[in-house]
């Protein structure tokens, strides 16, 4: 592939989680604003293979852990397959 079809499907990928993101935020908030709901949220930052996961409970903590157990291992998987194919 070339490098410049690369760059727009990463960019394209970018934007498109970005604009997810903000759409759920307005679309949790407004929920949330109604009273109809109970609004629970976590999140996982990865820097390297170290996750860091925070929630408002324990059911979004316990499935952000395994989300997390789950990216780590196939970034592992990833990087040790491509260490060997481009050798």
């Amino acid at each position: 592939m070339s490098d410049q079809l690369l760059w727009s499907i990463g960019l394209t990928l970018l934007l498109t989680g970005f604009a997810l993101v903000f759409i759920a935020t307005i679309l949790l908030s407004v929920k949330g604003s109604r009273g109809k709901g109970k609004v629970k949220a976590g999140g996982i930052v990865i820097i390297g293979p170290v996750p860091i996961i925070f929630g408002t409970d324990k059911q979004t903590v316990k499935a952000l852990l395994i989300l997390s157990i789950v990216l780590v291992a196939l970034l592992l998987i990833w990087l040790v397959f491509s260490q060997t194919l481009f050798r």
